[in-house]
C-alpha cells in the first residue's frame, strides 16, 4: 500500500504574538513616562531655586532733616517743568523746503534764518507785477507827448476860430483830443499803483518762503528736512508736514502741577515752594506760586497750579519730573525744651504697622534693617521721625510683601 507524504501548509496565525510576550513594550512605555515626570520635576526645581535666589529690588529714599528756623510744609506735589512759550514754527505757505538752517540745541535769535522755500514761481510772479508796473509808466510818458501836441493843436485851432479862419468843429476836435489823453494819463497812473499793489503782494509771497525765528530760544525738535513739503494746514496724509521746527524760550520755564482739589485751601498767590528735579535730587530750588488756574479737572479731581522759579537755571529743561513742596506763611517755631525733638523726616509710604508699632526698613550692605521708630505729627505725605532713624538714612518706600530683617536686596535704579 502505497504512503502519502503530508507537507505542512502555510499558517499567519502562528505569527501572532501573544499578550505574555508583549510585557517588554509596556516596561518600555513606563520608563519613557517615569523620565518625563522626572524632567518636568528638575526644570520645576530649577526655576524655583532660580526664583527663590533672585535678589529683590526696593526703592528707597534718603530721610530728611527738619527744617529749622525756616517755613513748614503743608502740602507735596509732583508735576512737569512747562515753557510758557514754546511754538512750533510753521510756513505760512505750502511749499518745498530748500534749506535747513539749524538743529537741535541750536540757541537762536528773533528774526534769525530757520529755512528756506522754493520761491521760483513767486519770484516770476513777482517779475511780471514789475513788467506791468513798467509798462503802464512807459505808456504814461507816451501819452504825456501827445498830450502836449494836443494842447499846442488846442491853442492854435483856438487862435485860428476866434480870427475866423476855421470853424468850431475843428476847436472841439483839438479840446477832445486833448482831454481824452488826460483821461488814458490817469488811467495809467492807476494802472501803475494797481501793478505796485500786486508787486507788494508778489513781494510778500517771496518773502513767506523764508522762514524765521520769532523770538529768542532754543530749538528742541527739528520736524522737516530739506525736500520734504511743508503746509500750515494737514494736507497730504502723511507727506507734508506741518511745522518747521519747535522753539522753547528758556526763560519761561515754570512748573505745572496738579493738586487734589481737596487741599486746594492751602496754596495761596506768592506762596513759597521749595521745588527738587527728580534730576538733582539733592538741589532745593526756591519758587513761588505763579497762579492758581480757576478751573478743576472733574476727571481727576485736580486744580492745576503754576510755580516759577525764583531764578532760572540752565539745567532747568522742559517736561523735567520734578517735586514741590508748599511752604507755610508762618515759620518753624522753636521747640520746648520738654517737647519730642524731631530727628528725620519721611515719606508716609515708608512707614509700616506691625503690632501696634511703627517700623521702617533701611537698606545697609544690600541687606533689609528692620527699625521701630517713633512718629510725630503728619504734614502732608510727610511724617515726623522722633527716634528709630537718623537723617540721611536710607529707608525702602517701596518694596516686596515678604519684607524682613536681614533679607538680600537690591536699590533700584
Amino acid at each position: 500500500m502505497a504512503t502519502t507524504e503530508i507537507h505542512p501548509k502555510a499558517d499567519l496565525g502562528s505569527l501572532r504574538i501573544h499578550d505574555r510576550h508583549r510585557s517588554g513594550g509596556q516596561t518600555g512605555k513606563r520608563l519613557g513616562y517615569a523620565s518625563a515626570v522626572l524632567g518636568a520635576i528638575v526644570i520645576i526645581a530649577g526655576l524655583a531655586f532660580a526664583f527663590r535666589n533672585q535678589t529683590p529690588a526696593v526703592e528707597v529714599v534718603t530721610a530728611q532733616k527738619p527744617e529749622s528756623g525756616g517755613r513748614s510744609a503743608i502740602l507735596n506735589a509732583s508735576g512737569y517743568v512747562t515753557p510758557r512759550r514754546r511754538a512750533t514754527i510753521a510756513a505760512k505757505i505750502t511749499g518745498r523746503v530748500t534749506g535747513v538752517f539749524f538743529d537741535e540745541g541750536t540757541h537762536v535769535h528773533a528774526g534769525q534764518l530757520l529755512a528756506t522755500l522754493d520761491d521760483s514761481d513767486t519770484k516770476r510772479a513777482l517779475d511780471s507785477a514789475k513788467a506791468d508796473r513798467d509798462a503802464s509808466q512807459a505808456a504814461i510818458a507816451d501819452f504825456q507827448v501827445q498830450l502836449k501836441f494836443a494842447q499846442i493843436q488846442l491853442r492854435r485851432a483856438d487862435q485860428l476860430q476866434k480870427a475866423g479862419v476855421q470853424t468850431q468843429e475843428y476847436l472841439d476836435t483839438a479840446s477832445t483830443n486833448a482831454d481824452s489823453l488826460k483821461a488814458k494819463i490817469e488811467l495809467a497812473k492807476q494802472q501803475v499803483q494797481s501793478s505796485e499793489a500786486r508787486i507788494r503782494e508778489a513781494q510778500q509771497a517771496v518773502d513767506n518762503c523764508v522762514i524765521t525765528a520769532p523770538y529768542d530760544g532754543i530749538v528742541v525738535s527739528k520736524d522737516a528736512q530739506v525736500g520734504e513739503m511743508v503746509s500750515p494746514i494737514s494736507a497730504g496724509g502723511g507727506f507734508t508736514r506741518t511745522g518747521i521746527a519747535t522753539i522753547v524760550d528758556m526763560n519761561s520755564n515754570e512748573i505745572e502741577v496738579d493738586v487734589n482739589e481737596s487741599y486746594i485751601a492751602r496754596v495761596k498767590d506768592r506762596q513759597k515752594v521749595t521745588a527738587i528735579l527728580d534730576a538733582y535730587p539733592n538741589w532745593e530750588i526756591p519758587s513761588h506760586v505763579r497762579t492758581v488756574i480757576p478751573t478743576a479737572d472733574r476727571q481727576k479731581a485736580t486744580v492745576k497750579v503754576r510755580i516759577s522759579f525764583d531764578k532760572l537755571d540752565p539745567r532747568i529743561l522742559p517736561d523735567m519730573g520734578i517735586k514741590v513742596t508748599f511752604l507755610s506763611d508762618e515759620p518753624v517755631k522753636k521747640a520746648d525744651a520738654d517737647a519730642p525733638v524731631v530727628v528725620a523726616l519721611l515719606p508716609s509710604d515708608a512707614l509700616h504697622e506691625e503690632s501696634g508699632k511703627k517700623v521702617v526698613f533701611l537698606v545697609k550692605n544690600d541687606r533689609l534693617e528692620r527699625r521701630a521708630v517713633s512718629v510725630g505729627s503728619t504734614a502732608g505725605s510727610q511724617t515726623e521721625i522722633l527716634s528709630g532713624i537718623v537723617a540721611g538714612d536710607a529707608v525702602v518706600v517701596k518694596g516686596p510683601a515678604n519684607m524682613q530683617d536681614g533679607l538680600a536686596v537690591q536699590i533700584k535704579k
